[in-house]
């Protein structure tokens, strides 16, 4: 959106945007339907970036626009965004607030078997929708072992990318320059980045951390409506020789890799947020003061 803001002043509370990059086929819909479910409630906007066929690489020009939008446009603040777009540095632009990022990824063989047959079968969300490979009746394991393109280990090569950035060499497949930045941005870019398979213990960690805007999310994710529930149709699960076929390549172990580091990284957080108690889950209440505040007030 180009053209003049309205001048409005906003509180801090209210001054903030959260970007969820989200890679495909890691149960990025279910969580951003509890974001659609409390933004009324909660009073922030959700928009979804929708970018031409899917592209996680923006232009030069679009990445300007981007940043321009989403740091100026007041009245879509506090704001929610989330797409298909890989990681932006907007420090690169000057801007003096950043957005705060958040991510979900997942094991990536499971994550490509689900995005394998989502092309050929749709899933329960939008069952009426044609997908690009409908009709391909071929299983990922026959695909596997015909040594087919949509099975490739190559395919696996996606969630470093979608961390690593708009930068060339993140798109070159099997770069370990690419996975090392990928590790950093996770660590200091990204506020908090879960695992679909603990996707219950992120919502809880955001709620506790971010409750302007997840207030309520741990509930609505518990009670499990139809609208937080998107499976894709006729998976089929590998054999343990097709996952070890994939798992000999040096793709599968840079991707695998980076999924443990994210892992233990989510893991990490958790066991400093949460305690456990009769096989339940329970924030930490404040475990700071302050003290010796000097000098002594009157």
């Amino acid at each position: 959106v180009d053209g003049p803001r309205q001048d409005v002043t906003l509180d801090e509370e209210d001054d903030v945007v959260i970007i969820y990059n989200r890679v495909p086929k890691t149960a990025s819909t279910s969580f951003t339907n509890i974001a659609y479910d409390l933004c009324a409630k909660n009073k922030y906007h959700v928009l979804h970036i929708n970018t031409t066929k899917n592209n996680p690489v923006m232009s030069l020009q679009d990445q300007v626009r981007f940043v321009k939008n989403v740091t100026s446009w007041k009245e879509m603040k506090p704001g929610f965004y989330h797409g298909h777009i890989s990681y932006l540095d907007f420090a690169k632009f000057g801007v003096k607030k950043k957005p705060i990022y958040i991510n979900v990824i997942r094991d990536p063989i499971e994550r490509l078997v689900s995005y394998y047959y989502f092309l050929r079968f749709g899933d329960d969300y939008r069952p009426g929708l044609r997908r690009r490979k409908q009709g391909d009746k071929k299983t990922f394991d026959e695909c596997v072992a015909a040594g087919g393109s949509d099975c490739a280990p190559e395919k696996l090569w996606l969630q470093i990318p979608f961390f690593c950035g708009h930068s060339s060499e993140c798109w070159n497949v099997g770069s370990r320059w690419a996975l090392e930045q990928a590790k950093y941005n996770l660590i200091n870019e990204y506020f908090l980045v879960g695992v679909t398979e603990e996707l219950e213990d992120f919502i809880m960690l955001l709620e506790a951390a971010l409750p302007r805007f997840f207030r309520g999310a741990t509930e609505l994710y518990r009670t499990g409506k139809k609208s937080h529930l998107r499976k894709t149709t006729e998976k089929k699960l590998p054999t343990k020789e097709t996952i070890a076929k994939l798992q000999q390549s040096e793709i599968w172990k840079m991707e695998n890799e980076f999924y443990e580091f994210a892992l233990e990284q989510f893991q990490f957080v958790r066991a400093h947020a949460v305690r456990e108690k009769d096989g339940e889950l329970y924030i930490l209440a404040q475990n700071f003061f302050y003290e010796k505040i000097y000098p002594k007030s009157n």
